[in-house]
């Protein structure tokens, strides 16, 4: 399975990649919805894409609604990870398209969890 993760921090790239990688992702980076957009303009499709809210150049909300707005891409679940963790905020990413939310700070565990919400544990760690 793949993840696209998209955070303007690197650290929080980091973190996130290899949550997934220890779950048997592949996974790539985007430090903003631009170079998102640019990954997946370029063909590599994920199952899963997490994306931060607040990040230059292309925030989290500008990226779910342009992939939102290409057929192609319709397929995608999205999770946003952010600190916006106030209720109006949730609603709007969840209006926009986004599947879930993981609010930061998060564990391993919580992100886990949410995958098997979303049915996206790969076989071998879900059993």
């Amino acid at each position: 399975m793949r993840a696209l993760v998209i955070d303007d921090s690197r650290a929080m790239r980091r973190i996130v990649s290899g949550i997934l990688e220890g779950l048997g992702y592949e996974t790539q980076q985007a430090g903003h919805g631009r170079e998102g957009l640019d990954v997946l303009d370029g063909g590599w499709l994920p199952e899963l894409v997490c994306v931060d809210w607040n990040m230059p150049v292309m925030d989290g909300l500008q990226f779910v609604s342009a992939v939102r707005a290409n057929p192609a891409y319709r397929q995608l679940t999205i999770m946003m990870v952010t600190s916006e963790s106030e209720h109006t905020q949730i609603v709007r990413a969840l209006a926009a398209g986004a599947h879930e939310y993981m609010i930061k700070p998060f564990t391993a565990d919580a992100f886990r969890d949410k995958l098997a919400l979303l049915g996206l544990l790969p076989q071998e760690v879900a059993l």
